[in-house]
């Protein structure tokens, strides 16, 4: 039998994904009830949602996420109910709210654990009444949404503690699901690690960035406190200052370095600590002519990102120190980071 690697965008072959991927399929096909998942911040979350989603009887419809922790609280609950002309100032028309919005579809409602006790309430209507009554409304409106609820905070404690509804708690946990953190399954660090390679190779013709087995087993015994979201961002890095090249131990930020795996390549502990603190030299590009020509302004921005991500190492993320080992202006420094999306 061939075992999947993949299910809805989701990477892994461990027993735990694939028991999670079972469990999508079941849930989305039924495609009513409820759903909370639960797990640590960078498991995925929002990517279970959406498979179930495009898994589902709903897939033709919207899927509308919305981040509960990332709106302002005096904003939420316009955004997810909507409001009528005049409710407040500055409502000069009608305008509905996500909830309407993903009639048909599916809300997905992420980090619901910071969600205010007033909005809860509102919430709870929602999935009893299957209607939602906009701001300054008074007539409330039918819906057909299914909500998929997420967050990385334990909700019965949260309710244990008086700070989210327990009725609610209940009626968003119909279907729980839980994401499991990336330090339990191991065997899927791989297979990531190929995907991501994959994604951030630029050029599809470039030799693909690889690493050596010390280097792989080190990455593997590192417990990835920021999970799947983590490993993306290191792979990310990694392919831009190390292009094309086989990556050995002593290319890893030191924090992903193995002590035990230097010892098991044969190096001994005094050359471990002078590897470990050693500062890599960045070389420039090798520029490859061929009858095209070259990719000038491609191999100017490798460059360029390997000496940002180069100087943020050295600093420990310090962006104006950064900026002065670059003799750059900060906001110059920022605008860089941004544009080339190296935050992480």
């Amino acid at each position: 039998m061939v075992v999947p690697t993949g299910f809805g965008g989701m990477i892994g072959q461990s027993a735990q994904m694939l028991e999670l991927f079972e469990l999508i399929a079941c849930v989305a096909e039924e495609g009513d009830s409820t759903v909370l998942i639960q797990g640590e911040s960078g498991t995925g979350k929002e990517l279970i949602a959406r498979a179930i989603h495009e898994k589902s009887p709903r897939k033709t419809s919207h899927f509308v996420p919305v981040n509960c922790a990332a709106i302002p609280d005096e904003l939420l609950e316009s955004e997810l109910f909507g409001y009528v002309k005049g409710a407040f100032t500055g409502a000069q028309q009608s305008k509905i709210g996500r909830v309407q919005f993903a009639d048909g579809g599916t809300l997905f409602l992420d980090e619901i654990g910071d969600m205010k006790p007033n909005l809860q309430a509102k919430l709870l209507r929602v999935l009893q009444e299957r209607e939602v009554e906009q701001v300054g409304g008074v007539r409330p409106t039918k819906v057909d949404v299914r909500v998929i609820a997420a967050t990385h905070q334990n909700l019965e404690n949260l309710v244990a503690e008086g700070r989210f509804r327990e009725d609610l708690y209940y009626r968003l946990a119909v279907i729980p699901l839980n994401a499991p953190p990336l330090r339990e399954r191991q065997e899927d660090i791989g297979l990531l690690i190929e995907k991501f390679v994959e994604r951030f190779s630029r050029r599809k013709t470039d030799r693909k960035t690889t690493f050596d087995a010390v280097a792989m087993k080190s990455l593997k015994s590192y417990p990835w406190p920021g999970n799947v979201r983590e490993l993306e961002n290191l792979m990310q890095r990694l392919v831009i200052l190390h292009r094309g090249k086989r990556i050995s131990i002593k290319e890893l930020p030191e924090k992903y370095r193995c002590e035990d795996c230097f010892i098991e390549d044969g190096a001994s502990s005094e050359d471990n600590s002078r590897q470990i603190s050693s500062d890599p030299v960045i070389s420039a590009p090798v520029a490859e002519w061929s009858e095209e020509g070259l990719d000038f302004n491609g191999l100017i921005s490798d460059f360029e990102d390997k000496l940002i991500l180069h100087a943020l190492s050295k600093t420990g993320g310090n962006k104006k120190e950064a900026a002065r080992l670059l003799n750059l202006k900060r906001t110059t420094l920022i605008e860089k980071i941004k544009k080339k999306n190296l935050e992480g």
